[in-house]
């Protein structure tokens, strides 16, 4: 997830004193609006709990009010801070941290703590109706949804919450998967639009966990309605005979016959994006990105009218890393943001192992570049799984005692660490070994776009692995 603290305002306190609040945003939204000496409490239990060899540097007290220069250069230590804690796999993933930005959020919205119920949709458009308090927190309202659906308690972990939106021609755009520092209901409520539903989708990529979902009826159900629902949008690719027979599957009530012919089609299980613009392979190209089995698809416009499709595998991404800048909503002239308003602009770029010994950087403009790297970050998880000799069904979270644990198998299974942006004008040598398959745009020269982006949200690749002179 993307956190930032674009601004600052000034609020008036409980006894009218003036005093200066940060907006934590996150993905390009609001998330909440806390005061200095609220983050450094957080700061200080982080620090009693984890020690201060591992918690990030924090902006030292003033003792005099501080200059707006000094604000800004305040905000800007802020950010860095939240964002450092946030990817580090221990503070980002602990519960002391999750529960105050809950907190944060909640106050915010100014939405007290009580029972309320929530719709949450399913694939085939179908609402279920959970009674839930405004306070419950994503895996509380998963487990509600669980409950009321029958859906076993070692299911559960199979699937998650997604904030999507739907369009007026009732195209489906996924805006966020609902994290565990948040509170759907405000998370929802906040939005104030009924564009915007919450939606039950299965989490994990590899379609052998299917096995394990369509053993139980409500599990079938769920992965039936939800292949459909791709069917019917396009997101699966299907020709006249195949859709003679699922058809007559249907038919016939034939449920795991039809998923299992689902997934012989190509696109199965992949979640589409709008479309967007691409720098390959040249700059400015519009595209549509896909994502699933472990790779982003890509359908490029070249310039010349000419589609292009190739897709680029996560297992040759060395890292990857989404930035945020605000820039003036096209009104036809150049006030800078500071005058005029702004829209966020995001931006995915990843580096990518073309050949043998070439790395470089593929950037996807896109409101939806939170999402992408959320998808590249759950399949790396997963590959590592499978590489340790585990399964998904160790990654899922328990509650004990009010905080979240992890079973200690998972406990080596943690987010990359941050890497040092890499210069893109130095030839790379990557020590090559296992032998991967890749399809990728042949042919095309590319361009690099490194140099335009600032690294802020990295993510390195424990799954990046090299190819053999042999392999080429």
């Amino acid at each position: 997830m993307h956190f930032s603290i674009p601004e600052t305002e000034v609020c008036s306190g409980e006894n009218g004193s003036p005093y200066v609040a940060y907006n934590i945003h996150v993905n390009g939204v609001l998330h909440c609006r806390v005061r200095y000496s609220q983050l450094l409490g957080l700061h200080e239990q982080i620090k009693k709990e984890y020690g201060s060899n591992v918690v990030p540097s924090f902006p030292p007290k003033k003792i005099f009010t501080l200059t707006p220069a000094e604000v800004e250069q305040r905000r800007e230590q802020l950010e860095k801070y939240m964002q450092a804690v946030r990817q580090d796999p221990l503070l980002g993933a602990s519960e002391m941290f999750n529960s105050f930005l809950r907190k944060a959020q909640q106050e915010t919205q100014q939405i007290p703590t009580e029972d309320v119920a929530l719709d949450i949709c399913l694939s085939n458009g179908q609402k279920v109706t959970v009674d839930i308090l405004t306070s419950d927190q994503t895996e509380d309202v998963l487990d509600a949804v669980a409950t009321k659906l029958d859906l076993p308690d070692d299911l559960v972990g199979y699937f998650s919450l997604f904030l999507v939106r739907e369009g007026v021609d009732g195209g489906l755009t996924f805006v966020r998967k609902l994290q565990e520092f948040e509170l759907p209901y405000v998370s929802i409520t906040s939005l104030r639009s009924s564009e915007f539903h919450i939606l039950l989708r299965k989490s994990y990529w590899d379609m052998a966990y299917d096995g394990d979902v369509m053993d139980n009826r409500v599990g079938l159900n769920l992965l039936y309605t939800q292949t459909v629902s791709d069917i019917e949008r396009g997101w699966i690719l299907v020709n006249k005979d195949q859709h003679r027979q699922l058809k007559s599957l249907q038919e016939k009530g034939s449920k795991k016959e039809f998923i299992h012919l689902g997934q012989t089609l190509k696109y199965y299980g992949y979640l589409k994006f709008d479309p967007c613009i691409t720098d390959f392979p040249e700059k400015g190209c519009q595209v549509i990105v896909s994502a699933g089995n472990n790779e982003l698809n890509f359908h490029v416009k070249l310039p010349n009218e000419q589609m292009k499709e190739g897709s680029f595998k996560v297992t040759r991404m060395r890292c990857w890393r989404v930035t945020s800048s605000q820039v003036p909503i096209a009104n036809g002239t150049t006030t800078p943001c500071s005058s005029a308003k702004c829209e966020v602009k995001l931006e995915l770029a990843f580096e990518y192992l073309m050949s043998k010994d070439r790395l470089q950087w593929v950037t996807i403009t896109s409101q939806q570049a939170i999402m992408m790297s959320i998808c590249l970050q759950s399949m790396v998880d997963e590959l590592m799984v499978k590489k340790s000799g585990g399964s998904i069904k160790k990654m899922l979270r328990k509650r004990h005692n009010g905080s979240i644990h992890r079973p200690d198998s998972q406990q080596a299974v943690k987010s990359p660490p941050l890497l040092d942006s890499p210069d893109p004008n130095r030839e790379q040598i990557v020590k090559l070994s296992t032998k991967l398959s890749s399809v990728s745009l042949r042919g095309i020269s590319a361009t690099n776009s490194a140099n335009d982006i600032s690294g802020n949200d990295f993510h390195g690749n424990y799954a990046f692995e090299g190819i053999g002179d042999d392999d080429l």
